[in-house]
């Protein structure tokens, strides 16, 4: 067996072990499927980037730090192992929708047709789709359409204006970047949602969904105000493109749609969590795509579907490794650290954050994000926040509104941060600093919605 496949082995027992201790509650599957994780990050050697390797080792740091003073430390370690496993498998989950992704014909004509769009309609159409196809391909859509950006914005295409291809270029990019951190508040089969509904038993996707949703229009209008009145323009007298059909992205939401449907139908049916019916609907919808790509092959394309999977599986989730661990230890770390601090240390604090309010959703909106610019990744920030904030019952801060105002200042991390993978690709892409990217490109925009945002938390009518 080759090192890939051992690999994807142990990672399929992870997700198996995982999804049946989250559905059936059995704590010897989950001890399994931390098993299994172990053996997984064992086998990884030199596939880690530099930034995962100093999380696994600030975790390892956190877990003889645990031993020390946690007065239950086995139990501790125990929970926040499942919790890096739980992440394991949600990567897992959702990487499968991007087989048949990658695979499809549609997907390829909506990109195009976003692209090719004219000037004053390429933002928003860039946006929006980049922000329903990041809910499939997650941060394979910035590889994806980054790639075809760069290959469609060439300088004959700018008639040999360079300002012209560098213009488009920054709007493109920005586009994209902005639609893909709008992702994770659109969706219910988030990371974000995941983690915010994991940690806080007592709110649902539907008691968010007023301010999440609310917050991505106002940064999505944000945005495209920007992006307007920061131009350029095409003079008035230039004939106008031909603009093509916007059908393939009418499929691809009909698409999304049926997806999405899938997973709240096995959350009513069963009677689970959103989080864990995310969980077992992404691989269904994958089977089922595919079957559909392959339903000429006889049998429904059954057959052929998980031939595919069987063969494509190292090298769809090969790459994941990364994310794997850097998610999963920040979610590890995040547990560890909610349980080595004693609230009720915290209650002087409480006389001071009372008088607040709601104004604390947007400091911690703001925590996030300004954590995030030293390297400190937003869910470490997010799963130690709602682990402290709501014990402490602050008048006027629900834990929905703490919940909402975390996912918006991860959402905006994103956008932000040079230190984030997100922004590391497009600069790899473009030749651009990262910084440059975050703080130059992005300035305004960010100048301008962080303070439309506070002001949606503090005066929302939810």
């Amino acid at each position: 067996m080759s090192p890939a496949r051992l690999r994807v082995s142990f990672l399929l027992v992870v997700t198996s072990a995982t999804l049946i201790h989250l559905v059936l509650g059995s704590r010897l599957f989950e001890a399994l499927g931390i098993s299994a994780l172990l053996l997984y990050l064992l086998t990884l050697g030199g596939q880690l980037t530099t930034m995962a390797k100093g999380l696994l080792w600030v975790a390892g740091g956190v877990s003889l730090l645990t031993l020390w003073r946690s007065p239950a430390p086995a139990q501790l370690l125990f929970d926040a192992g499942g919790r890096f496993a739980f992440f394991a498998t949600f990567v897992v989950a959702l990487s499968m929708l991007r087989l048949p992704a990658y695979r499809s014909r549609l997907v390829r004509r909506c990109g195009q047709s976003m692209l090719l769009q004219p000037p004053s309609r390429r933002y928003p159409i860039l946006s929006l789709g980049s922000a329903l196809f990041g809910i499939i391909l997650n941060i394979g859509v910035l590889n994806l359409f980054a790639s075809m950006i760069e290959k469609s914005n060439t300088l004959e295409a700018a008639q040999g204006r360079v300002w012209v291809q560098q213009a488009r270029q920054r709007r493109m990019m920005l586009g994209l970047l902005r639609g893909f951190a709008l992702a994770p508040l659109i969706s219910p089969m988030g990371i974000g949602v995941a983690v915010v509904l994991s940690s806080l038993p007592q709110i649902t996707w539907l008691g968010l969904a007023p301010y999440i949703l609310g917050a991505a229009a106002l940064i999505f209008l944000v945005g495209w105000a920007v992006d307007f009145f920061t131009g350029p323009h095409p003079p008035a007298n230039q004939p106008k493109p031909v603009s093509p059909s916007l059908r393939p992205m009418v499929q691809f939401s009909g698409l999304l749609m049926a997806i999405v449907t899938l997973v709240f139908s096995i959350a009513w049916l069963c009677e689970l969590r959103l989080p864990i019916a995310a969980l077992l609907g992404a691989p269904l919808a994958a089977v089922i795509w595919l079957a559909w790509q392959r339903r000429r092959l006889g049998y429904m394309g059954l057959p052929g579907a998980f031939n595919t999977l069987h063969r494509q599986l190292p090298w769809l989730l090969s790459p994941s490794a990364n994310e794997i661990v850097v998610l999963g230890a920040a979610g590890y770390l995040g547990h560890l650290c909610v349980g080595l601090v004693d609230v009720q240390q915290l209650t002087p604090l409480l006389g001071v954050l009372d008088q607040w309010g709601a104004f604390n959703a947007v400091l911690a909106m703001l925590m996030v994000i300004g954590l995030a610019q030293v390297g400190v990744n937003p869910i470490v920030t997010v799963t130690l926040l709602l682990g402290l904030l709501p014990p402490l019952m602050i008048e006027g801060l629900s834990p929905t509104l703490i919940g909402a105002s975390l996912m918006v200042g991860w959402a905006l991390a994103l956008m932000s941060s040079p230190m984030t993978a997100s922004m590391l690709i497009l600069s790899r892409f473009t030749g651009v600093p990262a910084k440059l990217i975050g703080y130059r490109w992005n300035g305004k925009f960010l100048a301008a919605c962080i303070p439309l945002l506070a002001a949606w938390f503090l005066w929302s009518p939810f």
